[in-house]
């Protein structure tokens, strides 16, 4: 009897851990899983603002450094040449403005002054005409005298004279109107140039805007010869070396963002129908076998490239030789946000991982932790 009560209960042990196995294995064979997963990071080009030899490298290749760490720095001395040039170019700009006032200055007296002359002009002229009314009344009244022996001839003559003399003063005042009414027309139109010429006033005025921004874009060119690091990360690919030559706008090493990491697992076509995001998943690298890592799917992938159908010889286009009675699924990337990532796991962009999704978990808390997938999945 205690024989068979002891083959029994083997018996059951033998078939609860089985069903255990069976059970654990069917929770990973019918939730999505693929083995074609790598880790991701952003990798940010750097590249330098201005071109000059490398004058520091302070960085060698792998290293780890903090965002502002100083990653090489360009010859300065160009760029610090062409600051004071530039800050000698608005000193000369400050001296032109001061200049065009005064000639604006300058201006607006003359104009003061042609007007001023206009005023005395016309002044004259009604004086003088006042002048030749009675220059002409005595001329008439000598000459009424005259054949009464009244008066004599040197009298009419004088009389003649000055109004005559009057009528002649009288053409040289209307001439200085008209000199001095071309006058003011001149010192307006040199006015209105001068004011044309110099622009808006104060630091609103172009040249010294102008004068301003070359100072900052050589101010900023010269902060540009220090390439720090943006984020923290590490070097990459180091090939510089110093006084290699940096040219601007080209990519001179690889920054790989240590808080940027994600998994990309390539999911079949037939299995992403009920991944949502935010559904649990876990993720086992190759490296780390042993340590499952837990995230969330954050989206899945709108588009593929479709490999058939590229241009190719002749402009045609290149199609692959396929069997009718087959057909390939094809993979779409789902993008996973790990949650934490263990001490002792160092994460490296292109590293092959398992990712397996729990569909149906999204909105839900981890209620038990992750264990790392049957090596059937890895």
């Amino acid at each position: 009897m205690k024989k068979y009560q002891r083959v029994l209960l083997t018996g059951v042990v033998v078939l609860i851990a089985v069903a255990a196995m069976l059970f654990k294995y069917w929770d990973y064979v019918a939730n999505p899983w693929t083995r074609d997963g790598q880790v991701q990071a952003n990798v940010i080009q750097i590249v330098s603002r201005v071109s000059g030899p490398i004058v520091d490298l302070p960085i060698k290749d792998n290293q780890f450094v903090r965002a502002g760490d100083v990653l090489f720095e360009i010859d300065p001395r160009t760029y610090d040449a062409s600051l004071e040039q530039a800050r000698a170019q608005l000193a000369g700009t400050g001296n032109n403005y001061d200049a065009q006032i005064e000639q604006i200055e300058s201006a607006k007296a003359a104009v003061e002054i042609s007007r001023h002359s206009i005023t005395q002009a016309e002044a004259s002229i009604t004086e003088i005409d006042s002048q030749i009314e009675r220059n002409e009344a005595e001329l008439e009244r000598q000459k009424d005298l005259l054949p009464q022996k009244a008066t004599s001839q040197r009298s009419v003559q004088r009389a003649k004279a000055n109004y005559e003399v009057s009528i002649e003063q009288r053409k040289a005042a209307v001439a200085s109107l008209e000199q001095a009414r071309a006058s003011l027309g001149q010192s307006q139109a040199n006015l209105a140039q001068a004011r044309a010429s110099l622009g808006e006033l104060g630091d609103a005025n172009p040249q010294i805007r102008a004068a301003v921004a070359a100072v900052r874009q050589a101010d900023l060119n010269l902060e540009f010869t220090r390439v720090t690091a943006p984020v923290d990360g590490y070097v990459t690919n180091l090939k510089l070396r110093l006084g290699s030559q940096a040219v601007a706008n080209q990519p001179a090493l690889a920054l790989v963002d240590v808080h940027s990491y994600w998994i990309q697992g390539f999911f079949k076509e037939n299995y992403i129908a009920n991944i949502r995001p935010g559904d649990r998943s876990v993720v086992t690298l190759m490296t780390y076998s042993d340590t499952p890592l837990e995230g969330r799917v954050d989206s899945l992938g709108w588009g593929i490239a479709k490999s058939d159908g590229s241009t190719g010889y002749e402009l045609l286009p290149n199609v692959s030789a396929t069997f009718e009675w087959i057909r390939l699924a094809q993979r779409v990337p789902v993008r996973v946000h790990l949650d934490a990532v263990p001490e002792g796991i160092d994460l490296r962009v292109g590293m092959t991982a398992s990712v397996l999704v729990m569909t149906g978990t999204a909105g839900q808390g981890t209620k038990e932790p992750a264990t790392a997938a049957p090596g059937a999945l890895q």
